[in-house]
Order: C-alpha cells, then sequence, then structure tokens
C-alpha cells in the first residue's frame, strides 16, 4: 500500500489566497510586536487556513504487474531443413515449461513465417514479429525476448537501442554446427530480350561450411523447363552463359547446381532468371491476286499494327495478258519473285496469299520453296476465293502437299452467317469471338464459300450447311490456314452492323506466328497472391488432373475444373516460395510464387553470429539447443533484476519489473467530522486560555 496527501478544498484557490493573505500579515504582526501568546495565536490561524483547504490521506491500493517475455519461433522456410522444425518444437516447449514456474512472467508466444520484402524477396522477419507482440507493453514491463530460430535473421537491428526496451534478447539456434551447403545464385540476368538473339546471364556458385571445396561443380541450364545447356565453375567463381529466348512473352531460365551428398538441402541448388522475350517487328508477306471488293481489308489490318512490317504486292496484270501498253507504264516496281520467294524467304514470319491464281506469275519451283518453308517453320495463311476452285488454283501447285483441304471445283452462292464450329468454340483463335454468344451470332452474312474434300487439321469456323469455312492445320514444324470465302470485307465494311474481323484475323495471324496465348493444347501456371493457379487449355476432352512439383520437392495432384470452353483451372494454396513445376500430359509450366530467388534460401546453414552482436548489446547470449550426442540442452529460465548479467553457463535471465497497477484509493479527509472539530476546538481553547492568563 502507498500513502499520500492531497487537498480537496472548500473554495476555490483564488478564494483561499485572499483569506491566507491578511492572515499571514497578521501572523507577522504578532511575531513583530513579540505579543505573548503569539505562537499559539498562528497556530490557531494555521489550523482555519488549513480545514479550508480540506487535507485528504490517500491510501493506495496496489498490485505488482508481471513481467512481459516474448517466445518468438522461426517457423520461416528455412527452418523445415533437417530437424529443424522438430528441435524448434521440443525447445518451445521446454521454454514454457520452465517460465511455468515463474508466476510473475507474462509469456507471449509468437510464430514468425517468411515475409516479403520488395527488395530482398522472401524473409525471415523475427523482429519485425517481436515489435507486434510488445506493441501494448510499456518498456519498462519488458522482461526480454527469447528467439528460437536457425540463426538466418533478415531484420536485426544495427542498434540494441532500436528495440524500444532495455531487456536481454537470447538466441537458440537450431541446427547443427557442422552444416554444409552448396548454393547458387544468379548475378547478373537481363529482364528481357529479343526473340532469338544473344542474351547473357552470370552466375555464382557458393560453398558455406566445412566441407567446402574447390572442385567444379556442374551447373545445369534450363530453359522453359527444356535443357539446353551443361556448364562447369568452381565454387566461389563467376560462370557466363549465352542463350536465346525462343518465344515472345515470359521466358524462365532455371539453374541447377549439382546436389552434393553431405549438403543440408538441395532447394537453393536452383536459380531462376524470368526474362520478357520481346519479338521485332513481325515481317509479313501479302501478295493479293485478283482485285476484288475486299482486297485492301487484309492491308488495312496489317498497317494498323505497329509490330507488323509488311511486304505487299498485287498482281494486277498477268504476263499473258497482253494489249500494247508500254512497259515502262506498267508498274512502278518489278514483281521480286526470287528475292522474295528464294533468297529471303526465310526472313518473313508470315505469308498470306489473298486470292491468288496461279496464271504463270509464280514458276512451280517457287511453290515448292514455299511448302518447304512451311514445313520448316513457317507460317501460310491462304484467303481463298472462286479462283481456289478453278483450273488455276493453287491447289494444283506443289502447295498441294501442304493444304489442309482442296477444292471439288463447286462455289456455294447462297447468304449464310459464319458459325463457330464445336472445337471452335473450344480454339483460342474463335473461343468467345464478341457477337458469337447469341444464336444466330450477331455478325453479318456473308453471301460466298468454297466447297473442299474431307479437311485436315481442325474446321473451327462453319460456312453453310455445316461446311467448312476456317481450317487451321500443323505442316511439320510449320503452320497453314485456309478461309474459304472472300467476303470477309462484309465485316470489315459494317454491313448489317459487320462483325469481329479485327479480332478473329488478328488472333488468326499470331496464332499462325505461334504466340504461347493462342496454342489450343497448353498448360500455363501463374502467381495469384500465395497461390499458384495451373491453366489447361484444349480442345479435346477433359484432361484430367495436374501433377504439381513444389520447391521442397513434394508431388502434388491437383484437380483441373472447367471454367469455359475449352479451359480447365485448377488452384493450389500454398505456403511455400519458390518455382513449381506442373505437369499435365505431356505438358509442363513453371511458375514462380513469391519474388524470385528469395533472400530465405541464399544462406541455409544455421548460425548465431548474426544475432550475436546484439545480444551482447543487451546483455543476452545465444547458444545451440542441439548437443553433441544429437540430443537437446535448452538453459533453464532464471529471473534476474536491474541490469545483472543474464547468461549463465546453463541458464538465461530474464529481467522482473517493479510496476504495478492501481486497484483502488481510500481517502481520509483529516478536518472531517469529530477530528476535524476537536482540533479547531482545541486551537481555539487554547488561544482563550492563553489570553485568560
Amino acid at each position: 500500500m502507498n500513502w499520500s496527501v492531497d487537498f480537496a478544498p472548500f473554495f476555490s484557490w483564488t478564494v483561499i489566497a485572499l483569506l491566507a493573505v491578511p492572515a499571514v500579515l497578521l501572523a507577522l504582526a504578532l511575531v513583530v510586536a513579540r505579543i505573548r501568546g503569539a505562537l499559539v495565536r498562528i497556530l490557531a490561524i494555521a489550523a482555519l487556513l488549513l480545514a479550508i483547504m480540506n487535507p485528504v490521506v490517500l491510501q493506495e491500493e496496489r498490485d505488482p504487474l508481471k513481467s512481459v517475455v516474448a517466445l518468438v519461433v522461426d517457423r520461416s522456410q528455412s527452418q523445415t531443413i533437417g530437424e529443424r522444425n522438430a528441435q524448434a518444437d521440443a525447445t518451445e516447449a521446454a521454454l514454457k515449461e520452465s517460465l511455468a514456474r515463474y508466476p510473475e512472467f507474462e509469456v507471449r508466444t509468437v510464430e514468425a513465417r517468411s515475409g516479403a520484402s520488395p527488395t530482398d524477396g522472401a524473409t525471415t522477419a523475427l523482429f519485425g514479429a517481436l515489435s507486434g507482440a510488445l506493441k501494448d507493453v510499456a518498456p519498462a514491463r519488458v522482461a526480454g525476448a527469447i528467439m528460437v530460430t536457425d540463426g538466418q535473421i533478415h531484420d536485426i537491428p544495427a542498434e540494441a537501442q532500436a528495440l524500444g526496451f532495455d531487456a536481454p534478447v537470447h538466441g537458440l539456434i537450431t541446427g547443427q554446427p557442422d552444416e554444409f551447403d552448396r548454393r547458387i545464385e544468379i548475378t547478373t540476368s537481363p529482364r528481357f530480350g529479343l526473340v532469338d538473339e544473344d542474351q547473357r546471364l552470370r552466375y555464382r556458385v557458393l560453398e558455406d561450411g566445412p566441407a567446402a571445396s574447390d572442385r567444379p561443380v556442374e551447373v545445369q541450364v534450363f530453359l522453359n523447363g527444356d535443357l539446353i545447356s551443361r556448364e562447369s565453375v568452381r565454387p566461389g567463381g563467376d560462370g557466363e552463359f549465352v542463350f536465346q529466348l525462343p518465344r515472345a512473352g515470359k521466358n524462365i531460365l532455371e539453374l541447377v547446381a549439382a546436389r552434393d551428398p553431405n549438403e543440408i538441402t538441395p532447394v537453393n541448388n536452383r536459380a531462376i532468371a524470368v526474362v520478357d522475350g520481346i519479338r521485332e517487328n513481325l515481317r509479313v508477306l501479302l501478295v493479293s491476286g485478283e482485285p476484288h471488293a475486299g482486297e485492301r481489308t487484309w492491308r488495312n489490318l496489317l498497317k494498323s499494327d505497329a509490330a507488323v512490317d509488311l511486304v505487299h504486292f498485287t498482281i494486277l496484270r498477268p504476263p499473258e495478258k497482253q494489249d500494247g501498253t508500254p512497259i515502262d507504264q506498267l508498274s512502278l516496281i518489278a514483281f521480286p519473285t526470287r528475292e522474295l520467294f528464294v533468297e529471303k524467304i526465310d526472313d518473313f514470319d508470315l505469308i498470306i496469299f489473298d486470292r491468288y491464281q496461279e496464271r504463270g506469275v509464280l514458276p512451280s519451283l517457287y511453290f515448292d520453296y514455299i511448302a518447304q518453308y512451311v514445313q520448316n517453320g513457317g507460317a501460310m495463311l491462304i484467303a481463298s476465293g472462286p479462283e481456289y476452285a478453278s483450273q488455276e488454283s493453287v491447289a494444283r501447285t506443289p502447295l498441294q502437299s501442304i493444304l489442309p483441304a482442296l477444292p471439288t471445283g463447286d462455289i456455294e452462292q447462297s447468304a449464310f452467317r459464319p458459325q463457330i464450329s464445336e472445337i471452335g468454340r473450344k480454339h483460342p483463335v474463335t473461343r468467345n469471338l464478341p457477337g458469337s454468344a447469341s444464336e444466330p451470332p450477331d455478325w453479318s452474312r456473308w453471301f460466298r464459300s468454297i466447297d473442299v474434300s474431307e479437311p485436315e487439321g481442325e474446321t473451327v469456323m462453319d460456312g453453310p450447311d455445316g461446311k467448312p469455312l476456317l481450317v487451321l492445320d500443323r505442316v511439320g514444324e510449320g503452320r497453314i490456314a485456309l478461309l474459304l470465302s472472300d467476303q470477309e470485307w462484309l465485316w470489315s465494311r459494317g454491313f448489317e452492323g459487320g462483325g469481329p474481323h479485327v479480332a478473329l484475323f488478328r488472333r488468326l495471324a499470331h496464332w499462325l506466328m505461334k504466340e504461347p496465348e493462342l496454342e489450343e493444347e497448353a498448360l500455363d501456371a501463374e502467381a495469384r497472391g500465395s497461390d499458384l493457379v495451373v491453366t489447361r487449355q484444349t480442345i479435346g476432352d477433359a484432361p484430367g488432373p495436374a501433377t504439381v512439383l513444389t520447391p521442397s520437392g513434394e508431388a502434388v495432384t491437383l484437380p483441373l475444373n472447367e471454367v469455359g470452353a475449352g479451359r480447365y483451372e485448377g488452384v493450389l494454396e500454398t505456403e511455400e516460395l519458390g518455382l513449381f513445376q506442373a505437369a499435365n500430359d505431356d505438358l509442363r509450366a513453371l511458375a514462380n510464387v513469391g519474388p524470385v530467388n528469395p533472400r530465405e534460401y541464399r544462406e541455409a546453414i544455421s548460425t548465431g553470429d548474426k544475432l550475436q552482436p546484439l545480444s551482447d548489446a543487451t546483455r543476452g547470449s545465444v547458444r545451440r539447443v542441439a548437443d553433441d550426442d544429437g540430443g537437446l540442452s535448452v538453459p533453464r529460465v532464471v529471473p534476474v533484476s536491474g541490469r545483472a548479467n543474464a547468461d549463465g553457463r546453463d541458464w538465461i535471465g530474464l529481467k522482473t519489473t517493479d510496476e504495478t497497477v492501481l486497484r483502488g484509493v481510500d481517502r481520509t479527509p483529516l478536518f472531517a467530522g469529530f477530528l476535524g472539530l476537536a482540533v479547531l476546538l482545541m486551537a481555539l481553547s487554547a488561544t482563550w486560555y492563553r489570553e485568560g492568563r
């Protein structure tokens, strides 16, 4: 209990001051005049003034507060290595049992998991967790902090003052003292690069621990899951690798260092770089044949795309046409057939024949070159009209070997609305075309189509009576598309409301040029927050579940649910960070969850060196919990006071506090009741008695 005196005056302090001034002057006059009995009179005046001020005796009832102990347990991903988590669990249990013997301690346990840093990726932020656990605790009440960790902490403050309290910080280190680990780090990597151009990446292999050596280490290099090279580098030395990006969009380059049988984990033997591929302007050769109403449709569409370099030739006059027109007036530029179709044909990404017919402009041998170009990886589109069914059709040239459908010779001249076929509803080129959701489709009619025999490949659009209208096929390593109508210009001109000609033909051109997002059979994986989302595109039946290989090496079966025509999706909730590999049928996909190459795995061996300076500054200690026999040696907890040393041979100290909390206050007025009356009467009686003498 605490005793104190307070005042609860009956009047304001101003009034009391006005009364006290003459009283004090009277007392001084009595003293100066040396009047007999002055002391008794002064005491009586003082008693009257004191009674007006109403002194009160306060009796406070206080309870001692407990000292708060923060027990921070490291649950980051590096703790999954070896027996660290098991050691942490046993250490936590032993500490709680030891702390339970001391009622003066309040224990706050917090588990710190891997966090995210914008610069260093995933990190172990134990001091951030410590700050959160003690944010509502006064600094004087903090007994100290005990951290159960492997020592790889990434937010250790530079100075002890930054903790915000003056109490010991202890570190109990999990893991073994003789650990050895090998890791690989990418030192420089391009963020983006041109497709099919040389790119350079530099990397380094490092070894930590007593078993480190300088023997060369084999490094395997994977690009989008495919092994492309085997390199060799000495630990501590830098390696360089030159590669080319095979496609536009995201490319994942993966470096894997050979595993040593003595290292504690292979998880950091792998490093990845995500490089965005940028394709140079696509080169398209457009050859227009017989003039027709939609002749400029393809030209206008391709010229509107800034990513396309277009070379366009129109055959206005076949060789056999002779009308006496001077040669110098026939054309401004001669048709460079040999240069285009022999010398530079491989420079083009796409060749389009728009209503072209064979009338002797191109030698038959050149069509054979075009067929070889497609089979070797090129792309070709034939936008046909009535000439495709004639005797001068390109189907009667060496192109016949690569065409997906041959004409029957018949031409349908009736009105119809193009329809998306059953496969076309699943195919990325025609899926969800604007206007296709309604029946009939919300676009204009066409009035002519070319009949063909049984087509190969996929028919993604149908014409009248379900006949093929748009056929896509793969030939060797290349691709070809056949549009069996010359009425697409009706959509571009807005006839009957027009149609989605821009969306359709742009998708078609990019499918021909092998853009990954338009593949009809594809598997994709991406990170959405902390979840891994696997998407399967197919034009076939339901693909079944996918298999996901996590960064820790665990294989997980992930069901894929239909989310749209030809699209299936599965979501894997995970707390792991790093590179995930997904597989379905013969398709593979890679995705990185969290930051690339997280700091959490850069250094994996357990150590107390990082925490030691801070522990020394706070009078704490750092020690391993694993003993030489493979068991655990957890120090006991001892309360200490003030700034006493908190480090012993087999114990750790935690500071006790003198802080208390107020439970109640008893107030006793000194001049209340009979006591106050008696004091005043005694003072007045003493004055009267002295006056009487």
